[in-house]
């Protein structure tokens, strides 16, 4: 009965989900160039939750753990592990007061409604993973520009998402370059679990219940004198957190 379920109301989610995007694509384009910032920043925040409630019709549920509060108007390095793109509205909605803006591959940056806008206008870099050292140059500016507005940086140093919910390691160069340029900013590792899943069939149909859990670390400084001991320490204990979401 599940699975037959999930034809149809794989169908509605797609339906509901193509109109976001198609809808706010303009209320994007119009926010940003009529009224800056503050209105865009508005319109993207929650074009996010709306993404969070469509994927609530396929009875997806959502937990978001804390477990510190984290610092305000400092920028923070939030460092992910990636299983689809799911990962991304939720981290843009509840942490849309820490201004997060993401390291994505240029291809991201043209084709898809409402998403390639925000890539492009919203305060992101859009990298050439093809040009390695291209890319560390525009990770170092998008990082210096962050700092001065005290936003924030979402980096996935797996480089590419894990389809079946093991994290892969982590690539360390994106990371230093973001440790070099925010040298003051706070570190936070965030585990994501089961998004995997929601491309197990291929992203078709999508996979009725599941639980998509975000868990945010506590925040911590950079260790300068021993960054590559530091980032391994990250990511352990990401994927720590990860195979015990992987348990449930």
């Amino acid at each position: 009965m599940k699975k037959l379920l999930a034809y149809p109301l794989s169908a509605l989610y797609y339906f509901s989900f193509g109109s976001v995007l198609v809808i706010f694509h303009g209320l994007q384009w119009l926010s940003f160039y009529g009224l800056g910032y503050t209105a865009h920043k508005f319109t993207l925040d929650f074009l996010n939750y709306l993404i969070l409630r469509c994927l609530n019709l396929l009875g997806t549920r959502i937990v978001f753990d804390l477990m510190e509060e984290l610092p305000v108007k400092q920028s923070i390095i939030f460092v992910v592990n990636h299983q689809s793109t799911y990962d991304i509205p939720p981290i843009i909605w509840y942490l849309r007061k820490f201004h997060p803006k993401f390291i994505s591959k240029k291809e991201l940056g043209k084709g898809i409604p409402s998403v390639s806008f925000n890539l492009r206008h919203g305060g992101s870099v859009l990298i050439d993973r093809k040009k390695p050292k291209l890319a560390l140059n525009q990770i170092k500016a998008f990082g210096k520009r962050l700092y001065k507005k005290n936003h924030s940086a979402v980096i996935f140093p797996e480089g590419t998402r894990s389809k079946n919910g093991v994290p892969k390691k982590f690539q360390k160069s994106g990371l230093l370059s973001l440790f070099e340029t925010m040298p003051e900013a706070v570190v936070v590792p965030i585990s994501v679990g089961n998004s995997w899943k929601f491309g197990s069939n291929n992203y078709f149909p999508m996979p009725l219940g599941v639980k998509l859990h975000l868990t945010v670390h506590r925040p911590q400084q950079i260790d300068h004198e021993n960054t590559l001991d530091f980032i391994e320490r990250l990511e352990k204990e990401i994927h720590q957190e990860v195979a015990k979401k992987q348990l449930n």
